[in-house]
Parts: structure tokens; sequence; C-alpha cells
């Protein structure tokens, strides 16, 4: 670590974190690349028992909101997280990374460092997460937010499951609903309804 550079870990606050592939090289740029990583997190958001609140696959970068985990730290948690999507993407045949790439079994997928901001707010946690989903709009990939279909914003526009987890409050109602804690809807009176 830089010197004079600390970590806030173990805060309880959510972090904004921005992984960066090797000199900045298009490593995700295949949609079997960014499914290897979006499986990647998946994983290792059950194993640290971490929350994924957001996430968008960039071709050379990805951003990532998330919670601390309950299993050991939020750096050992990263760490598992590029070293699993390095090792699947930098196979030594087979991978879905292209000899073209210049990439071998000797050399880097992920850059050393990573980006890591607590968030201590809710405005800073929503100025964060809508910086997240509309990225692959300011970068040209996409039209709308909507359209891009490696980020967690398709989850939060319909409530549909993607191949992460997120959580958000239609995860919440999910999980109130299969545990059968969820209030049944109260349909109320409308003005024109009432009898005089």
């Amino acid at each position: 670590m830089p010197w004079g550079l600390t970590r806030f870990q173990h805060s309880g606050q959510s972090h904004f974190v921005t992984l960066c592939c090797y000199h900045r090289r298009l490593l995700l740029a295949s949609d079997a690349s960014r499914r290897v990583f979006e499986s990647a997190l998946e994983r290792v958001r059950r194993s640290f028992r971490l929350q994924v609140y957001g996430y968008a696959v960039m071709p050379e970068h990805v951003h990532l909101l998330l919670s601390e985990p309950q299993r050991d730290t939020l750096a050992d948690a990263l760490k598992s997280l590029k070293q699993g999507v390095s090792r699947r993407l930098i196979a030594k045949t087979g991978g879905p990374l292209k000899p073209g790439l210049g990439l071998s079994g000797e050399q880097h997928f992920w850059q050393k460092r990573y980006y890591d901001l607590n968030i201590r707010d809710y405005p800073q946690f929503v100025e964060k997460l809508r910086y997240i989903h509309r990225n692959p709009v300011k970068a040209g990939l996409c039209e709308r937010p909507e359209d891009w279909e490696w980020s967690s914003f398709r989850h939060y526009a319909t409530g549909g499951e993607g191949r992460v987890e997120i959580e958000s409050e239609w995860t919440a109602r999910k999980r109130e609903r299969a545990a059968g804690t969820l209030c049944p809807a109260v349909e109320l009176p409308h003005s024109s309804q009432r009898k005089a």
C-alpha cells in the first residue's frame, strides 16, 4: 500500500470500488469475459457474505457498490474476486481471451491496486449508484442505462433477477414473500367508492 494511504474497513459503511484491467487493456470487452466476471462476483458475494448494491462491467474496468463482508475483509473478498476472474480468463488453453491480446499465464490481468471510497451517507450512496449505472452511457457503449446488460440497472428498473444477486427493495420483498412475513396488499377505498 502506498505510504500514507489508509483503508477504512470494518467501518460498517458501504464501499464504492473500482477495479481496472492492467494498463487499461480491454480485457472485459467480450460477453464471455463479462459473464465470467459476473459469475465470480456472485461466488464472492456468497462465500464472503457481502451485499452487492450495484455494479457495471466496462471493457477495461469495473465499478462496484458493496457492503463490507461478514467473513474476512473487503480486501480479501476483492483479492478472491480478481484472482478468480484472472484464473478463468488467462487459462493456459481455452479461456475466453484470445492470444492476440498479448496475455499469458505470466502476465497481469488486473492493476495491483483498486480504488475504494467509503460511502458515508445515503445521498452519496445514490450518487455513486447513479454514476455506476450511467457509466456505460457516458462511455458511448449504449444510449440508455437499461440497454447495458452488464450492470445492475435492469434489476433496479424491473426487479428482474440477473447473474448477481443485488441487495435492494426488490430483493428484500422477495425474501419477505418467501418467508411469509410480507404483509398482504391492502386495497384502500377510492373516494369515488364511498357510499353516501
